[in-house]
């Protein structure tokens, strides 16, 4: 069974497809309990990788792992957003990233070393990745994402649960989390003219990210 068709009440499982969505209800409580282990599984195993790419390449190719499992006014305000019918299997089909890992690198191409390790990561599989390393965003976002399907234990039952990952250096991850905060944590809309400021310096970071990823390699050659 996919984890879609399931959900504890009164200590059986019960079909959840088109039953309405309500965050303070015991089947909701449930299902972020399965997005959690399965958080947790991916964490664990990240955290692994970060040890073990460090003994190996001599420094952090993983310089810090972040996470998080969506907040229910986040889940309610990103259906209503997309226009989705407020119920179980729009949200477990159509909301990849309800659990979510973010991992940052150092250097750019430290990124492309990480999501091919993913991919051949025993137990995950991957359903879809978006570039916007190549492919920037028009605020200026850059980052490299992977929804990716891990096996998660739940009674008795093997669910594949999905979880995003972000894959980011730290000049991405900085400008990231302040445009966010500036665009969405203040009273005031942003004006067009800031707007595209954020959107030069974003460019002006990746131009950076580069010019410093250059240096790293060439010494490395030397």
């Amino acid at each position: 069974m996919v984890i879609e068709e399931m959900v504890e009440k009164e200590n059986s499982l019960i079909t959840t497809e088109l039953i309405p969505l309500n965050v303070k209800g015991r089947e909701f409580g449930t299902l972020m309990s399965v997005y959690q282990k399965a958080l947790e599984q991916v964490l664990e195993t990240f955290n692994l990788l970060k040890g073990s790419l460090s003994e190996f390449y001599g420094y952090d190719v993983i310089s810090h792992i972040s996470h998080r499992i969506k907040t229910p006014q986040s889940i309610v305000a990103k259906m209503k957003k997309k226009h989705y019918e407020l119920n179980y299997n729009n949200l477990i089909q159509k909301i990849n990233d309800i659990a979510g890992i973010r991992i940052i690198c150092q250097f750019k191409n430290d990124v492309e070393t990480i999501k091919k390790i993913i991919r051949r990561i025993p137990n995950v599989k991957v359903l879809k990745e978006k570039d916007y390393l190549k492919h920037p965003k028009k605020s200026g976002y850059s980052a490299y994402h992977m929804i990716i399907e891990t096996p998660v234990e739940f009674h008795d039952q093997i669910l594949p649960v999905k979880v995003e990952i972000q894959i980011r250096t730290m000049a991405m991850d900085f400008w990231s989390s302040a445009e966010h905060k500036i665009r969405y944590k203040t009273n005031s809309k942003l004006s067009f003219i800031d707007s595209k400021k954020l959107s030069w310096y974003a460019k002006l970071l990746n131009f950076l990210d580069n010019k410093i990823m250059k240096i790293y390699q060439k010494q490395m050659e030397n």
